[in-house]
């Protein structure tokens, strides 16, 4: 279900979001996915957004666990208090989680259950995109609930944890299954500017075309590992964490930042 919320921390004209994704936890804090550290590396993001001058809000595209324990749930959170995140976190459902689950650990401050951002000139629509499989889905029902709440006179930026067009490498194989219909339902309303995914675990920019039009999909590092494009199967690039900042104009104009958060872990 999409919950109309205005930002009560929007300055000016202006609205940024920091994206977040796939931190892939487990019940451990020193769990480790390929190699790394991934409480570790999500509590130095966190800390990274948190320096990050006027911040909006936060999204987090899924994939919150690895393991699918409940702990790891809860590790999550403590990651947020440790890190003394206070705006507004908002969230969908990876294909490694459990929306529940979500539900059930991510249901104080400072997360937020709305599907919807906004202010005088953008809209912030996060789409589920979750199914039974690793590939994803985004349904019928989904494509009608966020329609009922797009404001034609603002400018949208939809936000998924799956990839909407292939990124030419493996992960494609577990991609937006339905990917042709998801393109014509957004070519249905010219007001939506971007799209913004996880997933992929690596940070590109990749053209979505659509009748008449094209936009970019932005895709999000992930806060565990950066896959490498050249392998066939999961496996790390040697690239630090990271994240990636919106900003949104009064003009309709988006721009988008990548950061990376390199810092000496002990193994």
């Amino acid at each position: 279900m999409l919950t109309k919320l205005s930002s009560n921390h929007s300055r000016l004209n202006t609205l940024t979001i920091a994206q977040l994704s796939d931190s892939h936890l487990f019940a451990n804090r020193n769990g480790r996915h390929h190699q790394a550290n991934v409480y570790e590396n999500l509590k130095h993001v966190l800390s990274a957004i948190k320096a990050q001058p006027l911040i909006d809000a936060i999204v987090f595209t899924g994939d919150l666990t690895q393991d699918h324990t409940e702990a790891s749930y809860q590790l999550f959170v403590n990651a947020f208090e440790a890190c003394e995140i206070n705006v507004p976190v908002y969230y969908v459902s990876g294909n490694h989680d459990e929306p529940s689950l979500l539900n059930q650990y991510l249901s104080k401050a400072p997360f937020c259950q709305h599907k919807v951002i906004e202010n005088n000139y953008w809209q912030v629509l996060l789409i589920e995109s979750k199914s039974d499989t690793p590939a994803g889905i985004i349904t019928n029902g989904e494509c009608e609930q966020a329609a009922k709440v797009i404001n034609s006179a603002k400018s949208q930026l939809l936000l998924t944890h799956h990839h909407a067009v292939d990124a030419g490498f493996f992960i494609d194989q577990h991609g937006l299954i339905n990917k042709n219909e998801f393109h014509q339902w957004v070519s249905k309303f010219p007001s939506i500017k971007a799209l913004g995914c996880g997933h992929i675990h690596q940070a590109l920019i990749l053209p979505v075309q659509l009748a008449g039009r094209s936009v970019n999909l932005y895709t999000c590092p992930a806060t565990s590992i950066q896959f490498d494009m050249n392998s066939s199967k999961p496996a790390p690039n040697g690239q630090p964490p990271g994240y990636q900042v919106f900003t949104l104009t009064s003009s309709g104009e988006l721009t988008r930042k990548v950061f990376y958060v390199d810092y000496n872990e002990k193994k």
